[in-house]
């Protein structure tokens, strides 16, 4: 006799098969049968040529049950669903195969958090993404147990009900459980130790050589165990540190002197021969350590890592490292940490016209107090920067407050004291975790409870924000139980000694945030008939959403759960958001694809000094203390002097977080760069041109990016700078 199987297959009937899955069944109630009684429950089974699966395993739950055996009968059905699930996920893995091998690049292939980083298209790629469903069940799962052992009161299961139904959103949901999200290291463990203390071989860095190999180690160490970037704000100081033992505290002055050589013997008349100045040698360490950690990474889903550096103007460098002292004894020195900082800064701008890098992210830190720049060399360089196309974000602030440890994610330090066993604490920071409010939905949820909606006048106004506040209260009451319970899972994980980066002191766990993420600003002010431009109604807005959550906050705040806010790149969510809200009915706009993440509308036409106010003090304030950058989209590079204007300008207003964006271009056919968009190649003639963008943070090749960001950026208002006369009041034609 043949029995079909599900597949509709049919094989011989085999009583055996179904011995091994009641004997299952038995052993999962902790029975051990008789013999007897086994094969008087096989005798029962009635079976016919061509019997179906279904059929056999139907048959035996009603067996079990006559046979008086109502928990195996259970366990047998529970049995059944099991398969029943790992079959089902394995027909929907090999159809995801199927949708990936089709997908036109690595962002469309995913069906979980694209992300454009991914350059290639690969088996690497495709092995990353096969799972992220699962690693999503997982985590929620695991989050969940966490809330009930927390909470016993509270309702565990709000958890999944609040994502599913899209209020709020779990970044990294579908990394392998465990990973914090973003960091910024202490790197004196480093020095110390080099990275034997979170699994590597590599002992502490004696020379340069040795410091440039070992960091880029580290790096990929520590990326491998973290689900975004990485930052290292002492790198060019570290880096500083082993130049000066290499050719003396003055090498920066003598950079033009040759110190090596390269070719087979020390024979000047020897073809081939020639020295290398330190300047050439420091050009080809940078070269080393950059092009390296651009490589994608097998441990990251055939990502390269996130690294971000940063550079700082003589006042904010000695307030981070006016008392460091380097294990050695030695301390920084700001000459030559001044002159490598614009070194590399310059190399890298060049270099990109070579190679389109993506990594590192740099940020320039600078210092602005009584109304000036305190450092008025580095504002010129940094004017000169944008004038010449380099791509970077600057920073500024009234005191040496906050580190970037993101693209766009800038977190406050809670204090900057040295220790000869972790350096710097200012320099350990970070977000281990994310969930991100969807507001546009929030606020059309709370507006039908509230209705009729009138906030033209102000006293009636205020009493609808008083009552919005109060439910968005509640909403974020269980974002922290929620937050605080994903902080307990990776205390369990460090106590369990799976988290060798925080135990090695690279970075405390309790001083990195858990971030309350925004997205949907903009599309919640419009339903409620706000224009998202300069004026009252608007700010109105900005300041009750920013200052209710950075008011509830202060008062969630412990020493081992510290809360901050930032508008999220969401480079996938903003899409998923906009479709989820638009097919489950809510009002969204219908000019576009996605949801903003920024203060202003990039697709609108208001000029750059609007923007820029707009992501300053008067409607961000310091309540996105997780960070806010404004990307001000350029058609054309500033003029130094136009760049110093914007940067004095964002200053005044209070915009702490910005950046000039504009398309670069690279021939396909012959390779040539420019940090200019163009559609033909100045050099061959080709049409065939690639461009690159920022979705937000780093720049990366717009056919990479999925189709819905492709579309998005096709809306996008570059603003042009054309120059007038009238410098005094920042007048630029369209600006």
């Amino acid at each position: 006799m043949n029995v079909i199987k599900r597949d509709g297959t049919s094989e011989a009937f085999n009583a055996s098969k179904i011995k091994i899955a009641v004997l299952k069944a038995f052993s999962a109630c902790g029975y051990t049968p008789q013999e007897d009684t086994v094969e008087d429950i096989l005798d029962s089974i009635e079976v016919w040529d061509e019997i179906t699966i279904e059929d056999i395993q139907d048959q035996i739950e009603e067996i079990l049950m006559d046979f008086d055996f109502p928990d195996v009968a259970k366990a047998y059905i529970l049995y059944r669903e099991n398969r029943a699930r790992v079959r089902e996920n394995v027909r929907e893995r090999e159809e995801f195969i199927k949708e990936f091998m089709k997908a036109s690049n690595a962002a469309e292939g995913s069906e979980v958090d694209d992300n454009s980083n991914v350059a290639n298209k690969n088996i690497a790629v495709l092995n990353n993404e096969l799972y992220k469903s699962n690693n999503i069940d997982l985590n929620r799962y695991r989050v969940k147990e966490k809330l009930q052992a927390l909470y016993p009161d509270f309702d565990y299961k709000q958890y999944e009900r609040d994502l599913k139904s899209h209020i709020i959103y779990k970044h990294d949901e579908n990394s392998t459980f465990g990973f914090p999200y973003c960091v910024a290291l202490s790197c004196y463990p480093f020095l110390q130790g080099g990275i034997k203390g979170i699994g590597g071989l590599s002992a502490s860095p004696k020379n340069l050589d040795s410091f440039c190999g070992m960091f880029v180690n580290m790096i990929f160490a520590v990326s491998s165990q973290f689900a975004g970037a990485v930052a290292t704000a002492s790198f060019l100081v570290m880096f500083d540190h082993f130049a000066r033992k290499e050719w003396g505290e003055d090498y920066w002055e003598k950079a033009s002197i040759g110190v090596q050589t390269c070719g087979s013997e020390l024979n000047p008349e020897r073809e081939g021969y020639a020295f290398r100045t330190i300047e050439k040698v420091i050009e080809q360490k940078f070269q080393q350590i950059v092009y390296s950690i651009n490589q994608p990474a097998a441990a990251r889903g055939f990502q390269s890592a996130f690294w971000n550096v940063s550079y700082f103007d003589k006042p904010y460098f000695e307030g981070m490292y006016g008392h460091f002292v380097f294990p050695d004894g030695d301390t920084p020195k700001w000459d030559s940490i001044n002159w490598l900082q614009k070194k590399f800064m310059k190399w890298f701008n060049q270099e990109r016209l070579r190679c389109m890098l993506t990594f590192p992210v740099e940020t320039v830190s600078l210092l602005y107090k009584d109304g000036e720049f305190q450092d008025k060399e580095w504002e010129q360089f940094v004017s000169e920067e944008y004038a010449e196309g380099h791509s970077f974000f600057t920073y500024i602030s009234d005191s040496v407050d906050s580190l970037s440890s993101c693209c766009r994610l800038k977190n406050k330090l809670q204090s900057n004291e040295f220790t000869f066993t972790n350096g710097l604490v200012g320099e350990q920071t970070g977000s281990k975790s994310v969930i991100t409010l969807n507001l546009n939905r929030i606020i059309q949820d709370i507006a039908k409870k509230q209705n009729p909606i009138i906030l033209d006048d102000r006293k009636k106004r205020l009493k609808w924000y008083g009552n919005t506040k109060y439910h968005l209260t509640q909403i974020l009451e269980r974002v922290y139980k929620y937050h605080t319970a994903y902080n307990e899972l990776l205390w369990d994980l460090y106590n369990a000694h799976l988290l060798p980066v925080y135990e090695a002191g690279f970075i405390n766990l309790n001083n990195q945030y858990l971030t309350i993420g925004l997205n949907g600003l903009n599309e919640a002010a419009m339903f409620l008939g706000i224009e998202c431009g300069d004026n009252e109604e608007y700010k109105e807005f900005c300041n009750f959403i920013f200052g209710t959550i950075k008011e509830q906050n202060q008062l969630h705040n412990t020493k081992k759960t510290m809360f901050n806010t930032e508008l999220v790149p969401a480079e996938s969510l903003a899409v998923k958001n906009y479709n989820w809200d638009k097919a489950d009915g809510y009002w969204i706009p219908k000019d576009r694809n996605l949801y903003t993440s920024y203060v202003f509308l990039p697709e609108s036409n208001s000029s750059i000094l609007e923007k820029i106010k707009l992501h300053g003090s008067e409607y961000v304030g310091d309540w996105l203390d997780g960070g806010s950058a404004a990307h001000i989209n350029l058609s054309e590079h500033p003029t130094k002097n136009q760049a110093s204007l914007l940067l004095n300008y964002a200053a005044t207003v209070g915009c702490s977080y910005l950046t000039f964006n504009v398309p670069n271009s690279e021939c396909q056919d012959c390779g040539f760069i420019t940090k200019v968009p163009v559609t033909t190649c100045p050099k061959c003639g080709s049409t065939h041109i690639d461009m690159y963008d920022r979705i937000i943070g780093y720049l990366t090749k717009i056919r990479n990016w999925s189709a819905g960001r492709q579309e998005e950026q096709t809306h996008r208002v570059y603003n042009s700078l054309t120059y007038t006369v009238d410098d005094s009041k920042l007048g630029y034609t369209n600006a």
